[in-house]
């Protein structure tokens, strides 16, 4: 694990921002994860202390901002399901948000990927996905697992799929990261935000 270097996640997975590292979020406490109601694409929604926020997981496109939420739903833990309100084309609905305080998202997919999160020198966590069930690896390195996300800067918030299974999220204490397997977009480019 400490030799294995970080390399890209193999197809079908593609980065949704141009950034290694995502797109900036400080003081980022949780995510969530919702589908918008028309594209159906996933949505990832962000809880900072700063505000609440909301990006399209296929193109990475700022849906909606909200940076001064009603302090009762501010942050997740002042509510029994560590949800939030949902903002943009998903306001009305609540999101549960996997964060600082509590809560998960899911760590396998319906065709076998897995994400983990592993320690091997404190404290810096590495996000690994795989094919092949996860710890212990029974395949190659680069073939059927990928240390795709090092967290030497900033603590691990969260990490996970969506229910469909077409996005890896990894959060931090300073920003998230995104992959999709969705259809490339704007003519196979990335976002840059």
């Amino acid at each position: 694990m400490l030799a294995a270097p970080v390399i890209p996640a193999p197809a079908p997975w593609r980065p949704v921002f141009e950034y290694a590292y995502g797109v900036l979020v400080g003081g980022l406490l949780g995510i969530g994860f919702a589908s918008h109601p028309d594209s159906g694409h996933d949505l990832v929604m962000v809880v900072s202390h700063d505000g609440h926020g909301l990006f399209d997981a296929v193109t990475g496109e700022k849906m909606a901002r909200d940076r001064d939420p009603d302090p009762e739903d501010s942050t997740p833990d002042a509510v029994a399901d560590l949800s939030c309100p949902g903002l943009g084309p998903i306001a009305g609905s609540r999101i549960r948000i996997a964060e600082l305080f509590g809560g998960g998202l899911h760590t396998t997919t319906g065709d076998s990927w897995t994400l983990e999160a592993v320690t091997p020198a404190w404290p810096n966590d590495r996000v690994l996905l795989s094919v092949d069930g996860g710890l212990p690896h029974s395949g190659p390195y680069g073939e059927q697992w990928w240390h795709i996300f090092h967290s030497t800067y900033s603590e691990l918030r969260a990490f996970g799929f969506p229910p469909s299974g077409e996005t890896i999220a990894v959060a931090t204490s300073s920003d998230v990261s995104l992959w999709t397997r969705h259809p490339e977009h704007r003519n196979g480019s990335v976002a840059q935000r």
